[in-house]
């Protein structure tokens, strides 16, 4: 199978250490490619940001999404989420959905631990949205974001290992999910140095991913028709929104 990582900031870097991660984690004969998002911002941490990027995950869906089997969006808040699988014809896994039903699965009480302030409402509201909340014992944010911890993970090591601990001690939480994309790779510096499991959501919207496509015996679905008039998009977002069955 063909799974795309679509991510929705403009790092390129960013996507290229995702789809690095990814093919270590994909079981064989998947193939991984990566899709970055056109325009928006370098690093989602607002707002603001999130919502521009909703619309750089379908612009970039419509121009690299055509051969993928399936797509997992890389962005942690999963941005454009719900509108990606309106219009795909496969399976779409939002990394942060696949990352706190996981962590849901595994503890009665779990911790988000991410860079930048504003995602901390922003993950209790999402946590709500997706009927977790309940079990959503604190988000822990750091200063840096996702970006700079991913420019500097040694750097940014103490940090996210202390926020960790204070979810467990102060928040309760018998598990930590590291979220974001500059949180990849960060797993296997600070899991055995908690007393609890520690993941991201990379793994398992993968596996998520590579499920559905199974369950669905490789054929791609029909998505919704939208016949939509639109103006200003790319022209390849055009086709797609236009489209009618």
């Amino acid at each position: 199978m063909h799974l795309l990582l679509l991510n929705a900031n403009t790092s390129v870097a960013m996507t290229e250490r995702l789809v690095t991660a990814a093919r270590g984690i994909a079981r064989p004969g998947t193939r991984i490619s990566g899709a970055t998002g056109r325009f928006g911002a370098e690093v989602i941490a607002s707002r603001s940001a999130y919502a521009i990027a909703g619309h750089a995950a379908l612009d970039a869906y419509a121009e690299h999404g055509g051969a993928a089997d399936a797509v997992v969006l890389a962005c942690f808040g999963d941005p454009g989420l719900q509108a990606l699988q309106e219009v795909a014809d496969v399976p779409v896994i939002g990394m942060a959905e696949a990352g706190c039903r996981r962590a849901a699965q595994m503890a009665l009480r779990f911790s988000i631990v991410t860079g930048g302030a504003a995602w901390k409402p922003m993950l209790r509201e999402y946590a709500d949205m997706i009927g977790i909340g309940p079990q959503l014992a604190s988000v822990r944010t750091l200063a840096s974001n996702g970006g700079q911890i991913a420019a500097d993970p040694a750097g940014a090591e103490a940090g996210i290992l202390a926020a960790c601990q204070a979810a467990i001690k102060e928040d309760g939480a018998e598990l930590v999910v590291l979220g974001g994309a500059g949180m990849v790779g960060m797993v296997e510096r600070v899991a055995s140095r908690l007393p609890v499991p520690v993941i991201d959501g990379l793994t398992p919207a993968i596996q998520s991913a590579e499920a559905a496509f199974d369950a669905r015996g490789g054929i791609k679905t029909n998505a919704r028709p939208l016949a939509m008039t639109t103006a200003g998009l790319s022209p390849a977002l055009t086709d797609l929104l236009a489209r009618e069955l």
